[in-house]
């Protein structure tokens, strides 16, 4: 059975953080969640009825094969013309950092294998811009490009899509979350 009909945004795997207007799904219960429910399986929301999916360093929890699941589960709840818009690390710039000798590998460590602290703080897939552009056109997807957080709808919500080393360094630091949108046509 179908909890909610559209028109909505939804906040996917949004931890403790709380976007206005969002509809928020996480598998841990907080008092802004409006659904404890893994972000794989949205049973609750109608086919094509969402306008825009944000998705805060949700993807890189689960493994390459389910990976493609959850992105074709997310495409389905997508109106066309809707916006996926994800986040994740950037392998490509963590490793860059730590090559050029930039971050150690104690700060590289948390962001790209997770701070394993809790269940659900381990990553099991790493991603840069082409092999994220590649998986999502490949699923259907199109008009795959980077987005800046600050040209957002929730820039004044303090996430992970605003990672930067030095930690929290906005101004000179390197921001190590690649920062995704993709639209659904058709």
């Amino acid at each position: 059975m179908e909890w909610f009909i559209g028109p909505m945004k939804l906040h996917l795997g949004c931890g403790p953080r709380y976007i206005p207007g969002f509809v928020h799904i996480d598998a841990m219960k907080y008092p802004h969640v409006d659904v404890v429910n893994s972000v794989d399986d949205l049973f609750m929301i109608q086919d094509a009825s969402v306008s825009l999916i944000y998705a805060c360093h949700v993807l890189e929890h689960f493994n390459q094969q389910t990976c493609e699941k959850v992105l074709k589960e997310w495409r389905r709840v997508l109106e066309p013309g809707g916006v996926l818009r994800v986040a994740v690390r950037d392998f490509e710039v963590c490793a860059r950092l730590y090559l050029e000798g930039k971050a150690t590998l104690d700060q590289v460590h948390g962001p790209i294998i997770g701070g394993q602290t809790y269940l659900y703080n381990f990553h099991y897939s790493i991603f840069d811009f082409n092999k994220m552009k590649n998986l999502l056109e490949r699923l259907g997807y199109e008009n795959v490009r980077r987005y800046d957080w600050r040209k957002t709808e929730h820039a004044d919500v303090d996430d992970y899509s605003q990672a930067y080393l030095p930690h929290m360094d906005k101004e000179h630091g390197t921001l190590i979350s690649l920062n995704v949108e993709a639209d659904r046509t058709g």
